[in-house]
C-alpha cells in the first residue's frame, strides 16, 4: 500500500479543516510551541518508513509515555498490578480527583494521571536509579539510543503540577503511594518529558504490533498474553474520557499525549505516529483524530 500517497491526499482534505482546538498552555513551555506544525510517520512490522510534514521534528509525547511505564512495572509485578490500579475507562477528566475519591484512592486505569503516579511508585520501588533506569529501557525498546528527557520541561511541569501533587497526595493518604511524594512526582515529571519526533514514536511503539518482541533488537519486551492486555488497555483508555469516540471514529488501540501527539498500532502490520500540537476539550490532538479517521477509513485498517 503506498501509504505516502495517501498522507497526501487526507493532507489536501484536511486544507480546510477548521482546528479550534488549542496548545497545552497550562504547561508553560507547551505553550510555546508552533500551533501549526504537523507531522505522519508509519513504520511497518518488516521496518518500512512513510511520512509526511514534520515527521522529523522532536516534541514532548508526554502521556504517551505511561504506556511504557506501564509496560515496565506490569514486567515487574504481573498480574498483582491490578490491584492498585484498575483497567476501566476513567469517564471523568484524566485528571479527576472526585473519582479517586469515590474508589478509596485505586485510579481507574493506568493510562489518566493518577494511574500513571500509582505506575511511577512502583517503578520507583524497583528501580535502583529509576529515571537512568528508565530512559535505558526507552531506548532499547526503540533501538534508539538518542532518546531523552527535556529538562526543560519537566521543569516546566513541575512549576503547574499542583493538581498531580493533589492526586497524589490523595492516593497516599488511601496507602496506594509506598515512596516519598517528591521522588515519585521528579520521576513521574521527567518520564512525561520525553522527546521525540513521529518516526522515533513509531518505531519505540512496533513492538506491540509484533506481540511484545522489539523488531530491531528481537529482545521480547512482553508476553504474547501482556502485549494483548496492552493493546486492550490503550484501545479502552488510551484517550481519557473520549476513548470510546476514538475507538468509534479510528478502530485502532492507541494513547495521546498533550503535547499533541498520537501513537497508533494495527497489530502484525504497523504503528503510525501524528503529531499536531492543537488539543481538543478532552487533551486530546484534534486534527491528529480527524487525520487517523481518515486514514483508517481510507486504508480500512480497522482492527474491527
Amino acid at each position: 500500500m503506498n501509504y505516502k500517497k495517501i498522507f497526501i491526499k487526507i493532507a489536501n482534505e484536511l486544507a480546510t479543516f477548521k482546528d479550534n482546538g488549542n496548545v497545552a498552555n497550562y504547561i508553560p513551555e507547551l505553550g510555546t510551541v508552533d500551533p501549526s506544525k504537523f507531522g505522519v510517520h508509519l513504520t511497518t512490522i518488516n521496518d518500512k518508513h512513510f511520512n509526511f510534514g514534520d515527521s522529523n521534528e522532536k516534541f514532548s509525547i508526554q502521556s504517551i509515555s505511561k504506556v511504557l511505564s506501564l509496560v515496565m512495572a506490569y514486567n515487574f509485578e504481573g498480574e498483582k498490578l491490578w490491584k492498585r490500579v484498575g483497567v476501566e475507562p476513567s469517564g471523568t477528566a484524566f485528571n479527576s480527583l472526585i473519582q479517586l475519591e469515590t474508589d478509596l484512592g485505586i485510579p481507574r486505569n493506568p493510562l489518566i494521571n493518577a494511574g500513571a503516579l500509582v505506575i511511577s511508585d512502583i517503578l520507583v520501588s524497583h528501580l535502583k536509579n529509576p529515571k537512568k533506569d528508565f530512559i535505558e529501557f526507552v531506548r532499547r525498546v526503540s533501538g534508539i539510543s538518542t532518546i531523552d528527557y527535556c529538562t526543560r520541561i519537566a521543569e516546566s511541569e513541575k512549576s503547574t503540577g499542583y493538581r498531580n501533587t493533589a492526586l497524589i497526595n490523595l492516593m497516599k493518604s488511601f496507602g496506594n503511594i509506598k515512596n516519598d511524594i517528591d521522588i515519585v512526582m521528579d520521576f513521574y515529571f521527567n518520564l512525561c518529558s520525553i522527546e521525540m519526533t513521529c518516526k522515533e514514536l513509531s518505531q519505540t511503539f512496533l513492538f506491540l504490533a509484533t506481540y511484545g518482541i522489539s523488531p530491531y533488537t528481537e529482545e521480547r519486551i512482553l508476553s504474547k498474553s501482556k502485549s494483548k492486555r496492552l493493546n486492550a488497555i490503550m484501545q479502552l483508555c488510551g484517550f481519557y474520557d473520549e476513548a470510546g469516540e476514538f475507538s468509534f471514529k479510528v478502530g485502532l488501540p492507541g494513547k495521546s499525549g498533550v503535547g499533541g501527539g498520537i501513537v497508533a498500532i494495527y497489530p502484525n502490520k504497523y504503528s503510525i505516529a501524528v503529531w499536531s500540537p492543537k488539543l481538543n476539550k478532552k487533551g486530546n490532538s484534534n486534527k491528529g483524530i480527524q487525520f487517523l479517521e481518515l486514514f483508517t477509513s481510507e486504508t480500512k485498517t480497522s482492527i474491527f
